[in-house]
């Protein structure tokens, strides 16, 4: 982990100003992993700091806000990959083969649009019935964070179902910095927001998910992946915050 590969992560994952390489290297995309959870956390302060903007008006506003930042910050990269690996499992019909081959047209069919828009309204409707206050905020920086994390798990447990960035990905993921990466994340959630250690439990269970229904991952299926953990983990921020005011 350096500087350079800090860099090749910003720009692989944000639309945030990074310094250019000259020249791509495919083992880069993997040596940048060990910054994906950090990226991820940058990502989440500017995702929050967006909620906290708008919330002084209204929480729905904040909520759009914070939703616009989070989709214009990481390109839509990871929501291009919900729609076409959800178009590939509605055409797939349990076909590891068929799958990649929907998975290679470009053209976005009606599975990858109703997945892209019930995402991105359950994200808005989420993120609307968060309350203000500094654990929510911290809550928002974590959220992205984990989700980045889990493609280093993902990538280490599953095997690559094709060529591809999902199969350069994992050619030098650092298990030990996964686990210490991981270790500081519990930490910090339980810390500023426990129920955000519900990853512990999603992010393996996406990773077996992927085992059993095609038995490998590609680089789609982990954008796919990031969306729907940080989705299933702003419902357990508001669901345990609902047990609490109980």
């Amino acid at each position: 982990m350096n500087l350079q590969t800090f860099g090749y992560a910003l720009q692989f994952l944000t639309r945030l100003p990074a310094p250019q390489t000259a020249e791509f290297n495919p083992a880069d995309l993997s040596r940048s992993a060990g910054w994906f959870a950090v990226v991820g956390a940058i990502i989440g302060a500017i995702v929050a700091a967006g909620f906290w903007a708008g919330y002084f008006i209204s929480p729905w506003l904040g909520a759009l806000v914070a939703l616009v930042l989070w989709v214009w910050v990481t390109g839509g990269l990871h929501i291009d990959g919900l729609g076409d690996v959800a178009d590939a499992l509605g055409a797939a019909h349990r076909s590891p083969e068929r799958f990649l081959e929907v998975l290679r047209d470009p053209h976005v069919g009606s599975f990858g649009v109703i997945a892209i828009v019930l995402l991105l309204i359950a994200k808005l409707v989420l993120l609307a019935q968060l309350s203000e206050g500094w654990h929510t905020l911290a809550a928002l920086v974590l959220v992205p964070a984990w989700a980045r994390w889990g493609t280093q798990v993902w990538s280490l447990y599953v095997p690559p179902l094709a060529s591809g960035s999902g199969e350069r990905f994992s050619w030098q993921i650092n298990r030990p910095v996964v686990v210490v990466q991981g270790g500081i994340l519990a930490l910090l959630s339980v810390w500023l927001a426990p129920a955000l250690l519900a990853a512990l439990l999603i992010i393996p269970l996406i990773a077996v998910y992927w085992r059993v229904r095609l038995r490998g991952i590609t680089g789609d299926c982990l954008g796919a992946s990031v969306e729907v953990t940080e989705t299933l983990l702003l419902l357990a921020v508001v669901v345990a915050a609902v047990i609490l005011a109980g």
